[in-house]
């Protein structure tokens, strides 16, 4: 018997992938040259059958912990830790009380950041602190609601904005 993370599991197979990537260039006679080798992550490849009155809570299981990405740590023949990255689920009538299942585990490598409390004292005197002056905010070269211009009327010069229109000055020697 095979466990996933503490649920049994009967596994018919298990089949282990260990692959390479290999760069080639390409060269004028002969064989290409390679130049590079580079291990790509592991991956298992499970089949089996999970059957009994608590199949149902570990087909649940195997579904969240492969939608939301969980580590999970499998031991059977091999052991393995990784995530669910494929998950097939089959129902018949063969299996009153159960299902077959297939799914692919892939290695996985988690990043953490490197972070540090505070700095020695010798190299936080030759860091400057951190400022933010903010966003800023450019002016342009004409702002048409402050730009005022000169008319000429009968009574003198007065400010007027772009906006207002020039009413036509009226011809006092006809009236």
């Amino acid at each position: 018997m095979a466990t996933i993370d503490g649920h049994y599991v009967l596994v018919e197979s298990e089949e282990p992938s260990y692959e390479n990537q290999a760069t080639e260039q390409p060269v004028e006679k002969g064989v290409n040259l390679t130049d590079h080798v580079q291990r790509l992550a592991r991956k298992l490849s499970i089949k089996g059958i999970v059957a009994g009155p608590g199949a149902s809570r570990k087909r649940a299981y195997l579904i969240q912990a492969s939608d939301s990405g969980k580590v999970v740590y499998y031991s059977g023949r091999n052991t393995f830790r990784g995530v669910i990255t494929g998950l097939t689920t089959g129902h018949t009538s063969s299996i009153a009380d159960g299902f077959t299942f297939s799914m692919t585990l892939r290695e996985i490598r988690v990043a953490s950041s490197s972070t540090v409390s505070q700095l020695p004292l010798a190299i936080r005197s030759q860091v400057s602190p951190v400022t933010s002056s903010g966003t800023k905010q450019t002016k342009s070269k004409r702002d048409e609601s402050t730009e005022m211009h000169l008319k000429k009327s009968s009574g003198g010069n007065s400010l007027r904005k772009p906006s207002e229109k020039v009413k036509p000055a009226r011809d006092r020697r006809w009236t």
